[in-house]
């Protein structure tokens, strides 16, 4: 039974879709005037995941994830590289989408633009307008009226007294309340903005999500998501202006993912410590990057560090060494007169996997049930018992698919991936008895060979009469 936490009651909550076998998923998507963060990478890559968890457990998913196309940083951006606007987000929009694609993510079933959902945008505002949640500024913008909603908060939890605003005494020149937000921006410049009952301008941030989740899912939808910095404003906002709008609009699930940090400090273009995506694609697997990122519970905070990076490289590779030595023969053997699905090892490592997963999605819990499962092939083919290891492999590789993870084929995995150098406990093990056989036979060579090979992968060995130690070699 699935258990999600839903950011709005702050509990966890057993997940039931709002019709039988379907999920609707919402997720804010990328402003399109830079390359993708990292930051993007984590968020996208949490979602992918549950998306393809859900679709595992049998729901039809319907998956939207917005562009917002118009925005203060891309007029800016492309006023100072004196640019087309258009073709800057063209440009941004293609370069995402070759970063998702190298990093393997799922299409949304539906993308769409706020460029696209303009006259949706205007109607939304106008009836806000009809209804007294919303007016016109002294500067021509149109505001929503933070008033004019009684549960406004609940999402974040905030103290709306305490939030520390720049430059009140403006906000109040223009505003009713400094914490009132802009649903339509006016315009000086014919050549950026639409026509609207208000003159010239373009959408506020907030109001896009709102228009286009109306439009494709209607007032109801089940989950509605994106990376924790969206809870405020922008999501308790959606929730003002959508609820104002028809008091039948709820969420079931709001779901959020924790922030990337960087030296104990968030992510930020405005702290100069962004990191893009591609910059970490270009050194690393897309399974590594999504080991990475999911080794962490989705909710929590994960710290940007390339030794953290390099651990997890040598974990996946953990797991591509456990399938190495599959066997064809025994494989097809197994197929024909073995089910071993009916394994009860399998059953019994099947059975934590989704007791895991059903628990808001606990992956570090479940890497820690892929890795016993790894250690175990270890056993099976140590003991020779290759037609259950063979039947735990496939297992394996059942399991890690539904992660996103175990989807290349191990031979090409590590003729792709040479940089990536890793032996497990096993290995170490069965290579230090190898040579400990070697030296009481007096075999020089093949002692000395085998201890350049650990040298080579970091392993330093230390002999004395009764024993062989080892240790990972420190930088």
């Amino acid at each position: 039974m699935l258990k999600i936490f839903n950011t709005l009651s702050k509990q966890k909550e057993i997940f039931k879709p709002i019709h039988k076998n379907e999920v609707k998923i919402y997720v804010c998507g990328v402003t399109t005037y830079d390359l993708c963060h990292i930051g993007h990478g984590r968020t996208f890559i949490i979602f992918d995941l549950i998306i393809r968890y859900l679709k595992n457990l049998g729901y039809k998913v319907q998956y939207i994830r917005n562009i917002t196309d118009i925005d203060d940083k891309i007029i800016n951006l492309a006023n100072k590289k004196n640019i087309n606007i258009k073709y800057l987000t063209n440009k941004m929009i293609s370069e995402m989408k070759l970063d998702f694609r190298n990093l393997n993510l799922l299409n949304p079933d539906i993308e769409p633009r706020v460029t696209k959902h303009i006259n949706e945008i205007i109607l939304i505002i106008k009836n806000l307008i009809n209804n007294n949640n919303a007016y016109i500024a002294k500067n021509g913008d149109v505001m929503f009226s933070i008033k004019s909603y009684l549960h406004y908060g609940q999402l974040s939890r905030q103290n709306l007294n305490k939030l520390k605003i720049q430059n009140k005494k403006i906000y109040f020149s223009i505003k009713k309340n400094y914490i009132d937000f802009v649903l339509w921006k006016k315009s000086e410049n014919k050549k950026i903005g639409w026509l609207s009952p208000w003159g010239y301008g373009r959408p506020g941030w907030h109001i896009e999500c709102s228009a286009m989740s109306r439009k494709y899912f209607g007032n109801c939808f089940d989950i509605h998501g994106g990376g924790n910095d969206l809870i405020f404003p922008h999501h308790e906002n959606e929730i003002a202006q959508s609820s104002c709008l028809d008091k039948s609009f709820y969420v079931n699930y709001w779901i959020h993912s924790g922030m990337v940090m960087i030296n104990n400090k968030k992510m930020s273009k405005s702290l100069n410590n962004s990191l893009k995506l591609r910059d970490i694609l270009s050194k690393y697997n897309d399974e590594v990057i999504r080991y990475f990122f999911t080794s962490t519970h989705y909710r929590s905070p994960i710290i940007y560090n390339e030794n953290i990076l390099k651990q997890s490289e040598a974990s996946i590779k953990r797991l591509y060494t456990s399938i190495y030595h599959i066997n064809d023969i025994l494989l097809n053997i197994g197929m024909n007169n073995h089910n071993y699905k009916k394994d009860k090892q399998n059953i019994f490592f099947e059975k934590k996997f989704y007791e895991a997963m059903n628990d808001d999605f606990n992956t570090p819990k479940v890497y820690s049930i892929l890795f016993n499962m790894s250690y175990q092939i270890n056993i099976l083919n140590n003991q020779k018992k290759f037609l259950y290891a063979n039947n735990l492999i496939l297992k394996l590789k059942d399991l890690g698919n539904i992660l996103g993870i175990l989807f290349y084929n191990p031979k090409n995995y590590f003729k792709e991936n040479k940089n990536s150098c890793y032996f497990d406990k096993y290995q170490i093990e069965k290579l230090i008895k190898i040579r400990n056989d070697a030296r009481k036979k007096k075999c020089w060579i093949k002692a000395d060979y085998i201890r350049n090979l650990l040298y080579k992968k970091n392993i330093l060995l230390e002999d004395s009469q009764s024993k062989t130690i080892w240790k990972k070699k420190t930088k």
